[in-house]
């Protein structure tokens, strides 16, 4: 036997060695998932909270309500706290029959109006509470509502007591920074979005189509 050729069966031999290797790591990872995946057989509602200082929290949200809209499920958007520029998102899903409620007034720091933000909040509110007692509505998307909180111009037990009595099969999604702890303790999942590095910060501005 040359070497050539005993260096290559000593390869083969390392490769199908790494190989069973893997494929032995890999059961047991399916073991794992597959146990996980049995015990997990409820059905309810989710409530979802997308969290934090990073960017994509609302693009998440709307993903999903994308994804229900996909399955042919019924979805509807209450937006809280956005500015009066175009949204693709709505432009989009508006024209696939989701209804979208928008507080309309721009952004807090632009309207610097706590009267006008307030009423205009509670407005808003007060679709997002007929949304989240419509059985028909399989999924709701309550973008920025955290800042409502957080500014108290909605009540924190009338978010809680609206969302406890919601519809047993009614996926809810919140976004928005610094979600109160009671929303969060309440909520099945929970993302933190943290910011890593922002465009924004580099001084390029938000652009059509990619941030809204």
């Amino acid at each position: 036997m040359t070497t050539d050729n005993h260096d290559t069966e000593q390869d083969n031999a390392i490769d199908a060695s790494k190989a069973e290797r893997h494929k032995a790591r890999q059961q047991k990872v399916k073991v794992g998932v597959d146990a996980k995946i049995a015990a997990a057989q409820d059905e309810k509602g989710i409530l979802l909270v997308l969290t934090g200082n990073g960017k994509g929290k609302s693009t998440s949200g709307f993903g999903s309500i994308t994804r229900a809209v996909g399955h042919g499920h019924k979805a509807a958007v209450v937006q809280f706290i956005k500015g009066t520029w175009a949204c693709g998102e709505r432009n989009l899903l508006e024209g696939a029959g989701v209804p979208f409620h928008v507080m309309g007034t721009g952004f807090t720091w632009e309207t610097q109006d706590k009267e006008k933000d307030t009423q205009a909040a509670m407005e808003a509110w007060l679709e997002a509470e007929k949304l989240l007692k419509d059985e028909s509505i399989n999924m709701v998307l309550l973008d920025e509502l955290t800042y409502m909180v957080s500014y108290h111009y909605i009540e924190l037990e009338r978010v809680l007591t609206a969302l406890r009595n919601r519809p047993a099969m009614q996926h809810v999604i919140i976004t928005g920074r610094a979600c109160h702890r009671d929303i969060i303790e309440l909520a099945d999942t929970v993302s933190e979005v943290q910011p890593i590095k922002h465009a924004f910060n580099e001084g390029i501005k938000a652009q059509l189509g990619f941030d809204y």
